[in-house]
């Protein structure tokens, strides 16, 4: 499952909810008749259908099937909302979601490990991979001319320009 959003807090006072979304896609994911999924607290996974969207000041506010007021849906503020993986919307080729990035294996083109990626910052031309090491974080350009990535065998080989890790101070 693929988080998309968390439930911020409740909206008015017939059951509504406004989220803080994840999405790079928010009109897509929350739209009307959206199936989310969360678990409240310790209970089980539920579902979750999305009767009414909208967005004000670019965040959703969504109604929820069997949330009628304030007090039904209080519950659910900080709960997380996921997706089934399957159900993302397909990038462009040589693009990926960041969970599909974080947890990879990062080595060099001539083999050295550097570690994993523990979070991807920025986005666009400006993206960068936080690797930790067995010392320290290297940030590393997410950049094609830097980075061959495998997201089925989870390894990204880096070939970094003179200096790149030593900028990084003490990572071995």
């Amino acid at each position: 499952m693929v988080l998309v959003g968390f439930i911020a807090r409740t909206h008015g006072n017939k059951g509504q909810v406004i989220l803080k979304s994840e999405s790079d896609f928010p009109e897509l994911r929350f739209r009307e008749g959206a199936a989310l999924y969360a678990r409240v607290g310790t209970g089980p996974v539920e579902k979750f259908l999305v009767t009414s969207a909208r967005f004000q000041q670019g965040r959703p506010i969504l109604g929820l099937e069997g949330f009628a007021s304030i007090n039904d849906s209080e519950r659910l503020a900080g709960a997380e909302l996921r997706i089934p993986e399957e159900e993302q919307a397909p990038l462009p080729s040589g693009t990926y979601y960041h969970h599909q990035l974080i947890g990879c294996e990062v080595v060099t083109a001539e083999g050295e490990s550097l570690g994993k990626v523990v979070d991807v910052q920025g986005g666009g031309v400006a993206a960068r991979l936080v690797v930790r090491g067995r010392r320290a974080e290297v940030l590393i350009p997410l950049a094609d001319e830097i980075c061959r990535i495998d997201v089925g065998a989870r390894r990204i080989v880096v070939t970094p320009p003179a200096g790149l890790l030593e900028v990084n101070g003490e990572w071995r």
